[in-house]
């Protein structure tokens, strides 16, 4: 039965085709027999047949069989040709066109030949039974119900079927939003992760080496400072592994995890412990906080900690073998203030402009990505007196 169904709305033509054939069969069985009566059967079968074409053709051209019919319903009245049964064919064009999704011209011409209709036909053919006037009012509103149904029935369609149709439109719109926002999530989420991965790297890694080159360097002349490296270098790869799970974890679950399995993210009372790490490579650095400490957002909190340990590392990649730094913590009313400067030979300007063409500089960055997604301002460049520095302001709200 489904097949059926949908075979028939996949040929609507073919439908109207068919009961046009209906129409028109009936239409001269009635003719044949009526035809002593009413005279002119060959101008009654070509009306019957032109009629059977509005009704096969009404879906494929509704606006030109509504004129169609509108013409045959004046030849009807200048002939005298009284109604009979394909005049139902005008309830089927005014429905067809109040239902279709075209111009209002159309509709509005369907309701406007289906009102008169009635009140035409009943002053070209007066009925007997209606010979006063209020019975010949009576006759026509009685006649003109079926043609205003038939309008109504098919403008109600119509509405139905913008209302689905903008509904529809209104799903798939926000299906593709959504979409376009879990892209934008997921590339979000990559950055950040990236940015993780870059920062956790790129320190730990640069502390293993540069106690590894130590060790190697006193091993002979001094056994227990290589082995203090060498334990330096197993804590420092250790808390690379624990920040390499607790990233795999988001990775796997895009949650957090619960403290107990994964490191919880570094926050600004982790810089004093991220100093002393520095400080054991060698590194002299003059770590000062001023003002008074407060909570931080989660974001500000790890933001702060990555730039502070960003531009330790780049001091150590970049400042050379005397270099020393400074490292200050400001509190102010409305935000924090972070500033690392460095007396060493500084990094090569492309890096802190445009990153580099050959792909290097993605510190500086994923610095100034950070600071971005947490509304802070950024700014590095050489020193005047030789060095590098790098400043940042974050916005400061107190965690609740």
């Amino acid at each position: 039965m489904q097949r059926l169904y949908d075979f028939l709305r996949r040929h609507p033509t073919g439908v109207d085709t068919f009961w046009a054939v209906v129409l028109f069969g009936m239409s001269a069985l009635w003719v044949d027999t009526s035809a002593p009566r009413i005279g002119q059967p060959l101008v009654y079968g070509v009306v019957a047949a032109l009629f059977s074409l509005v009704v096969a053709l009404r879906r494929r051209m509704p606006e030109k069989m509504l004129l169609l019919a509108v013409v045959l319903g004046l030849v009807q009245l200048a002939l005298g040709i009284v109604p009979f049964m394909p005049d139902f064919a005008m309830l089927v064009i005014i429905y067809t066109v109040a239902a279709h999704d075209g111009p209002r011209w159309a509709s509005r011409l369907a309701l406007a030949g289906g009102l008169s209709a009635a009140l035409l036909s009943q002053l070209r053919w007066p009925v007997e039974a209606s010979h006063t006037s209020a019975g010949t009012v009576f006759f026509v509103v009685i006649m003109t119900v079926p043609f205003a149904l038939a309008w109504v029935l098919g403008d109600s369609v119509r509405t139905r079927r913008a209302y689905f149709a903008q509904l529809e439109e209104r799903a798939s719109r926000l299906e593709k939003e959504r979409e376009a926002q879990a892209k934008v999530a997921v590339a979000a989420e990559r950055a950040r992760i990236a940015r993780e991965l870059h920062d956790v790297v790129a320190h730990n890694v640069s502390v293993m080496v540069v106690q590894a080159d130590g060790a190697a360097y006193v091993m002979d002349s001094s056994p227990e400072t290589a082995k203090q490296a060498l334990e330096t270098i197993s804590s420092t790869g250790r808390q690379a592994l624990a920040e390499m799970r607790r990233l795999l974890g988001i990775l796997r679950t895009g949650e957090h995890q619960e403290a107990g399995e994964y490191v919880p993210q570094p926050d600004v009372k982790q810089i004093e412990d991220l100093v002393e790490q520095v400080r054991g490579t060698g590194l002299a650095i003059d770590f000062k906080i001023e003002g008074n400490p407060r909570p931080l957002p989660s974001g500000v909190e790890l933001t702060a900690y990555r730039i502070v340990q960003e531009a330790l590392t780049n001091t150590r990649k970049h400042g050379g073998p005397d270099a020393g730094a400074s490292v200050r913590l400001v509190y102010f009313d409305d935000g924090l203030g972070l500033l690392v400067e460095d007396d060493g030979r500084g990094a090569p300007q492309e890096m802190y402009e445009d990153g580099g063409a050959d792909g290097r500089g993605h510190g500086l960055i994923g610095m100034r990505e950070r600071v971005g997604m947490v509304g802070g301002t950024l700014d590095a460049g050489p020193r005047p007196g030789g060095g590098f520095r790098i400043s940042a302001l974050l916005p400061l709200k107190t965690a609740h």
